[in-house]
């Protein structure tokens, strides 16, 4: 591939993945104001999580499929598409209704992009996708630290909507960009649903499908519903501006952290097993939150701490769940599944949680999955799998 290929498909890469880190760790930031603007209640909070997680879902599954038919570059520009009119009906959404369409597309439009961009490595960088995987990522972390604080900026003198409809004017320029510059040709790694069938008579998958909806069950939930919480909080009977502040410095904190826990991992796992790394970070994770709470009146910035044990939970339970199967496409397939469904249902719960209990009663369910998710973790032990994936591995 030409080296000019290779920067243009760097340069989506990268900015894609900014954008999709920044708008994943603001979306929590954002309902909280749609909370006061359009009148969301606590419940309808947890279904607009539910709805943006099942679009994310069914692109990862659908894209794929198409990437491998149509090709990479048509594929990003109909990601971008679908993610910019996404975002510009949300943010023109008169109403609950419209809002809630809108976001279950935008959902769909980052999925996309997600699935699109990670075809972007192999075509592009075939000698260097570890390297250019860790560029990516550590980009992706980049807008997980900035965007709260763009918006923090941004609510001094406008509201949520221009922030989404400024990130889809953005989006339109990238899809000139693509539609201009030469692109290097990908596909997706072909997802096989007979594939599906030993994975899922395995009880190691399995095991790992449920600790997979736990973590990002409680990953979603952090991130979506710590600002409605911190504002429940008194702190002292700060404004709440001033708390809204806080917010966005501590969710930027938890992204810092996030971003040195994964490329401190990453650095460690050739020495350490991914069990070893899942089980200790699950319980880092426990402690972490657990103490955050017992101190969150007097000290809330510990609760920035999650991000490093949160951080490396995913990726490594990815790299757990591949090496068990020789399909990687399908078991990255079936781990999306498994990681939407998560995500969308805990969403759903901790909202209906806080209708009932308050915010503070909605968020500790927070708590709740990722005990649960350190239990899971001890059932998993590749060298247990029945697949010949592992044994073929060995």
């Amino acid at each position: 591939m030409s080296k000019g290929k290779s920067i243009h498909a760097l340069i989506i890469l990268m900015f894609t993945q900014f954008i999709s880190g920044g708008v994943t760790n603001t979306k929590g930031i954002v309902l909280d104001q749609v909370e006061g603007d359009l009148g969301l209640d606590m419940s309808e909070f947890g279904l607009v999580v539910f709805i943006f997680q099942l679009g994310f879902t069914l692109a990862s599954v659908v894209i794929g499929y198409y990437t491998d038919k149509k090709g990479l570059r048509t594929m990003t520009i109909i990601g971008s598409i679908i993610m910019g009119l996404g975002f510009i009906g949300t943010g023109a959404a008169p109403n609950i209704m419209f809002f809630l369409g809108f976001y279950m597309i935008v959902g769909f439009g980052l999925g996309a992009l997600g699935v699109a961009s990670n075809a972007i490595v192999p075509a592009a960088y075939p000698n260097k996708q570890r390297q250019m995987f860790n560029y990516a990522m550590g980009v992706y972390g980049l807008g997980m630290v900035l965007f709260p604080q763009i918006l923090n900026f941004l609510f001094q003198f406008a509201s949520w909507r221009v922030f989404y409809i400024g990130i889809a004017a953005s989006l339109v320029l990238v899809i000139i960009y693509i539609t201009s510059v030469a692109f290097p040709s990908g596909r997706a790694e072909k997802i096989d649903l007979k594939a599906f069938i030993p994975m899922l008579r395995d009880a190691q998958f399995v095991f790992l499908m449920v600790f997979l909806m736990l973590q990002v069950s409680a990953e979603v939930s952090f991130t979506n519903f710590f600002p409605s919480y911190l504002k429940s909080l008194d702190l002292g009977g700060m404004s709440t501006s001033e708390k809204e502040s806080m917010s966005a410095m501590i969710l930027s904190l938890f992204s810092v952290f996030f971003m040195i826990g994964r490329f401190a991992v990453a650095y460690l796992s050739n020495w350490i097993n991914e069990r070893i790394i899942l089980i200790t970070f699950s319980a880092g994770s426990v402690v972490m939150v657990g103490v955050s709470f017992l101190f969150a009146d007097s000290f809330p910035y510990l609760f920035a701490g999650a991000g490093l044990f949160f951080s490396t939970l995913f990726p490594t339970a990815t790299a757990f769940g591949t090496q068990l199967s020789k399909n990687g496409g399908s078991a990255l397939g079936l781990i999306y599944i498994a990681s939407g469904i998560g995500g969308g249902i805990a969403g759903y719960i901790v909202g209906l949680a806080s209708e009932v209990f308050g915010q503070a009663g909605g968020f500790s369910v927070v708590l709740i999955f990722l005990v649960l998710m350190l239990i899971a973790s001890l059932f998993l032990n590749s060298k247990k799998s029945s697949q010949e994936g592992y044994a073929a591995a060995s």
